[in-house]
């Protein structure tokens, strides 16, 4: 079973995710990780996030993900980067990165194959990020939108960026969502939109179990109709 979960920035789609993956014994697929993970390989290799910075960078560009004790860990080549993602600077450059053309087809590519390997082994797959269930799955069982208020998508963000050890204040947090969302709903490719038969989910006054008990309960449900 493939259960896809999209949303703004900061909606709570990765632990909600990562958590109703684990629940329903699926494995879980953090997308936004992978964009992440390519955004860094831009950094490393001192390439603008560009269509002339693409083609310097994807020709050896090897994003992967490993399961240990279903935890997702992110690799670029044979380097573990799954802390070194969670930056503030990488996050500043990923919402440049993640609208190129060749790089939404190579990640595209690259989560669908994940995504149907781990399904196969799994017996199903979480995914979370901006069209996993419009452009990567768009057959996928069960599809949910998640969404959530600017202020508090911020707050959770920031939060985020502490955990991984950055002092980014919430001002700026704010103004990176916004940004990100502008981008995220206008861009030419695979734009930030709820499927058709996507359910949605408000997250901003509810908490993380609430929102998991939904996932899990929706899944459950979607399964036992047969769907």
């Amino acid at each position: 079973m493939i259960v896809t979960i999209d949303g703004p920035a900061g909606s709570g789609k990765s632990t909600t995710a990562r958590r109703a993956a684990a629940q329903l014994g699926h494995v879980y697929l953090d997308t936004g990780a992978m964009y992440r993970a390519v955004a860094l390989a831009f950094l490393q290799a001192d390439a603008a996030p560009t269509a002339d910075g693409a083609r310097q960078v994807l020709p050896t560009l090897d994003v992967d993900v490993q399961y240990q004790a279903d935890t997702m860990q992110v690799f670029l080549g044979d380097e573990a980067v799954t802390d070194q993602i969670r930056t503030a600077e990488v996050g500043d450059v990923v919402s440049n990165v993640s609208t190129l053309a060749s790089v939404r087809e190579y990640m595209v590519d690259e989560q669908r194959r994940i995504g149907h390997e781990q399904a196969d082994v799994h017996g199903g797959v979480v995914l979370d990020g901006r069209d996993t269930g419009t452009v990567v799955f768009p057959d996928a069982e069960v599809k949910i939108f998640m969404v959530a208020d600017l202020d508090e998508r911020a707050r959770r963000r920031q939060q985020e960026y502490e955990a991984a050890g950055e002092d980014v204040s919430l001002e700026e947090v704010r103004a990176e969502i916004e940004r990100r969302d502008r981008q995220d709903r206008n861009r030419d490719i695979a734009p930030l939109r709820r499927a058709d038969d996507a359910v949605v989910l408000d997250t901003t006054d509810s908490t993380i179990a609430e929102q998991v008990a939904f996932v899990v309960d929706h899944v459950k449900a979607q399964r036992a109709q047969g769907t």
